[in-house]
């Protein structure tokens, strides 16, 4: 069962995407509320895979994405974003993210993004 690290400022979020996850067999390790906790619990936990909100306080998704990928090249992270942040999305590919899943979310969607990134 792969391990999944949820990264978003707001709770509501992170219990929609546990729940989704929850129900089809993956084991959420830990949430994170912040680019910075998000650092500090993938050190921590060492999941399989992230999702990673991009605007969040403190530290922005990308920031956390970019020092995910210095301490784990294979970090496998995929973002989360708002409609109409493609510029953000563009960078946060090019820092190293697998793949993104556009708010509100789709439980197929969000499904179909994970399985894919974990191969």
């Amino acid at each position: 069962m792969a391990s999944i690290l949820i990264v978003d400022d707001a709770a509501f979020m992170r219990m929609m995407i546990k729940d989704i996850l929850s129900k089809n067999g993956f084991e959420v390790v830990g949430e994170a509320a912040n680019g910075a906790e998000a650092v500090e619990k993938y050190k921590e936990l060492n999941p399989d895979l992230v999702t990673m909100d991009i605007t969040m306080p403190e530290m922005d998704g990308i920031q956390a994405l970019k020092e995910i990928k210095q301490i784990d090249g294979g970090a496998k992270v995929i973002m989360c974003s708002a409609m109409g942040q493609q510029s953000m999305v563009i960078d946060a590919i090019q820092s190293g993210a697998k793949d993104f899943i556009v708010k509100p979310f789709q439980a197929d969607r969000v499904l179909e993004a994970i399985k894919k990134v974990l191969g």
